[in-house]
């Protein structure tokens, strides 16, 4: 047994048996994913041996509750997850998170119907579509979309949804278009939010469960992106898409009612996001020391890590990968801590500076990675210019920084923030 760290153990000095034990599931899948993680960036397309990999370690189930067949983990263990899984391949960590995501859904259903927030009418049908989440991805093992972000944009919301589902015998019936989801093509099923039809408020969203291979499910073009190219984020369109009662939630107020019971922003979960774009900045800043220090300047035969050029941008990525990594810290602290350490608008004014603070640090060590390492490592398949390009895309996911500082700062000046969804 060897003593040397794992991976997630930069990030989470402090993990439990439990934590180390699940963490090492997480390891065992870093080789393989690191190994073809060029080509998959090439290829612009999900490595579908690696939903085997995954589901092989059990890793499908990690934030499931052991009672439906999961790992039992946590919102550390994902992050530490994402976070060593960013380290070997990004676009693979990033579409696992999508997955993971879906956790939310279950987990947030049971604990609203717990908490009483329901009719004695409602409760079983939440109750029965939580515990239907879980099992899927626990005790089934299913690789699952989560589809919920749309081309469409609102001013006034996060994540405008204008996909919309009519009510039909036995049923609903899905039209629109979903993107950037990851996993297109790839999950065994999908999680997709829509409106019901007559709604015009966050009161009409609900979920459905939607088969990859439903007649009226097609998918849009690849998406031929910067970065993150591995993750089948193309996103699907439904035409007429019929979904039976029981894979439905579709109580009017349920979803806002769920959302409720999250410590965090959205549904939660969302610092394990930024935990991929951390790992990715240690991918660039591992192989820019490693590259440096075993080369030699010729006349000295010292490495040239240890000209002052490079030792000041030795200095400056070590502060920003720390400046990354406590922030994302302090977040997961703020959102798991018990009790609460802060109400919840404070938590998620925390989120918006949290997840711009991380994503432009990241940013920063792949840019000082690629000023240390010179011209022979700016090939496109490489390391350097691929984390370059996948920490990219973290300015602009969900909230970039710009727009996260503005948000944290309405809270704080006039109390205000943006809502999280409109229909």
């Amino acid at each position: 047994m060897t003593n040397k760290p794992l991976t997630a153990q930069f990030f989470l000095e402090r993990m439990t048996a439990a934590e180390i034990a699940r963490a090492r599931r997480v390891e065992s899948v870093l080789p393989a994913l690191r190994e073809h993680a060029a080509e998959s960036d090439v290829a612009g397309e999900f490595y579908r041996p690696h939903k085997e990999t995954l589901r092989e370690a059990g890793l499908l189930g990690l934030v499931v509750p052991e009672k439906y067949g999961g790992l039992g983990g946590t919102l550390r263990d994902l992050a530490a997850a994402t976070f060593a899984l960013g380290t070997a391949c990004p676009s693979t960590a990033l579409a696992y998170f999508f997955h993971c995501s879906s956790v939310s859904r279950g987990l947030l259903a049971l604990e609203a119907v717990a908490a009483g927030k329901f009719s004695d009418e409602d409760a079983p049908v939440v109750r029965a579509f939580g515990e239907k989440v879980l099992r899927k991805m626990g005790a089934e093992g299913k690789l699952l979309g989560n589809f919920a972000s749309e081309t469409a944009k609102s001013s006034k919301s996060a994540v405008f949804i204008s996909s919309e589902a009519t009510k039909t015998e036995g049923g609903w019936l899905l039209n629109g278009t979903k993107s950037f989801g990851c996993n297109t093509g790839v999950a065994d099923e999908y999680l997709v939010a829509a409106k019901l039809e007559g709604y015009e408020t966050a009161a009409g969203l609900a979920m459905f469960f939607v088969k990859q291979d439903a007649p009226g499910v097609t998918e849009r073009a690849a998406w031929d992106s910067l970065g993150m190219r591995a993750t089948a984020s193309q996103g699907i369109v439904m035409e007429n898409v019929f979904v039976p009662d029981a894979d439905a939630l579709a109580i009017p107020d349920a979803f806002v009612t769920m959302m409720q019971m999250s410590r965090g922003s959205l549904l939660g979960n969302q610092l394990a996001i930024s935990a991929i774009y951390l790992g990715a900045a240690k991918q660039a800043y591992d192989f820019a020391l490693n590259f440096t220090t075993e080369m030699k300047f010729k006349d000295t035969g010292l490495p040239i890590a240890t000209s002052p050029f490079h030792q000041e941008l030795i200095g400056k990525m070590t502060v920003d990968l720390e400046t990354g990594r406590l922030w994302l810290l302090r977040q997961l602290d703020l959102e798991t801590s018990e009790p609460p350490l802060l109400p919840k608008p404070l938590v998620i004014r925390q989120w918006r500076m949290c997840k711009g603070v991380v994503s432009e640090a990241a940013l920063n060590v792949a840019q000082g990675a690629l000023k240390m390492c010179g011209t022979s490592n700016t090939g496109n398949s490489g390391v350097i210019a691929r984390m370059l390009r996948d920490i990219s895309m973290g300015l602009v996911m969900a909230f970039p920084p710009e727009r996260g500082r503005l948000e944290a700062a309405k809270m704080v000046v006039e109390g205000q923030g943006q809502d999280v969804f409109r229909v």
